[in-house]
């Protein structure tokens, strides 16, 4: 039986579960088979998120939640493999970006660390696992991140047309495709759906803001926004990387303690806009106009949609659906092209994104055997 397929395995910062995807290549096409997404069980996702912050007995944290979360990823594939009846004898390897629980690049010494056990998948699963496909491009100067720009080029390049891909998870991400030999850029812009997540979350006990319905409710402050926008990383220069390790629950009760009198409708409208404002600015700061293509959570949430409408009237924005990829799988399809990669002894960084010295093989393996 010849092996012909990859997995992706994805779970983002903003913790909404963790997406498994079923994925074959062909003459550089990407072809979704089947997908799963699976929750992330309450005592686990509370472990990862107060592992996010500083606290006390990391260590033994840090380890047992690896393999609760290794474990939790091998169960996704195998849901994924019955689901697609599929034998695992048919997957060439599953590229598992795991849990990223610290990523802070411009520290003295750099670091990012992702955790869910690839030896626990491997075991689990049967079969071999190619993770940690972040540290080879930090220890090569860059910041580790992002890594689907090269995934994009090679999915959504179009010759003579300028075209940013937009994804919005828990952390907004941009890549520039000029369509011609110009270098790809790509970068952080800062907050996607982590702030309004963690807001309505604290408010309302909800895990999301659907449609941003209660975005709309409210009424952007001017003053809260302008303040919010004022912090230092978004006027610094690409590459430039980020996470919930800056942007949290504790930086915005922080930020937003002088504005107490704001209604909290109010408060979620002000936080929308702060992701959808420093959206445009880079969008803009890339590019007068163009096609803008969004993938990732925020490509359902259509007050975020009609808002990037608004400030970026010259650009046709549309989701990636439009150029054939489901915006909900992208990034678990690119972590399958990066199994992909790491099989064929091809890189998968760009260092004119990340600032690495140099094109990488990215990952190491785990053998299931």
């Amino acid at each position: 039986m010849s092996k012909s397929y990859f997995i992706g395995l994805m779970s983002g910062t903003s913790m909404d579960g963790v997406d498994a995807v079923l994925v074959q290549f062909n003459q550089g096409e990407a072809t979704l088979v089947e997908r799963h997404s699976q929750a992330i069980p309450k005592h686990t996702l509370s472990g990862l998120q107060r592992l996010c912050l500083p606290g006390s007995d990391e260590i033994t944290r840090l380890g047992q939640l690896d393999r609760s979360v290794g474990l939790l990823f091998a169960s996704a594939v195998n849901a994924l493999l019955e689901k697609a009846g599929v034998s695992k004898d048919q997957v060439v390897a599953i590229g598992s970006h795991g849990q990223t629980v610290r990523h802070m690049p411009n520290l003295d010494m750099g670091f990012t660390l992702q955790i869910g056990d690839p030896n626990t998948i491997a075991v689990e699963t049967g079969i071999d696992v190619i993770a940690d496909f972040r540290r080879k491009d930090i220890a090569l100067g860059g910041q580790g991140a992002p890594l689907v720009p090269a995934f994009h080029q090679q999915m959504f390049s179009k010759s003579g047309t300028n075209r940013i891909i937009l994804n919005v998870g828990g952390i907004s991400n941009v890549t520039y495709l000029p369509g011609d030999a110009q270098a790809v850029i790509g970068f952080d812009t800062g907050p996607g759906n982590t702030l309004v997540d963690a807001w309505i979350q604290q408010v309302k006990h909800e895990a999301y803001d659907k449609d941003g319905a209660w975005a709309a409710s409210g009424e952007t402050d001017e003053k809260l926004l302008m303040h919010l926008l004022s912090h230092s990383y978004f006027s610094m220069a690409f590459p430039k990387s980020t996470g919930r390790e800056l942007f949290n629950q504790a930086w915005l009760e922080q930020q937003t303690a002088a504005f107490g009198h704001l209604s909290e409708a109010d408060i979620q409208s002000t936080l929308l806009d702060v992701t959808c404002h420093s959206i445009a600015k880079d969008v803009l700061t890339l590019s007068a106009d163009g096609e803008l293509f969004v993938c990732g959570g925020g490509a359902f949430n259509s007050e975020l949609m009609s808002r990037l409408h608004n400030l970026l009237p010259s650009y046709q924005i549309d989701s990636t659906a439009s150029l054939g990829m489901n915006p909900q799988w992208v990034e678990g399809i690119a972590f399958a092209w990066l199994a992909m990669r790491h099989h064929q002894g091809l890189s998968g960084n760009l260092p004119a994104v990340t600032g690495a010295s140099r094109k990488a093989v990215l990952g190491s393996l785990f053998p299931a055997a």
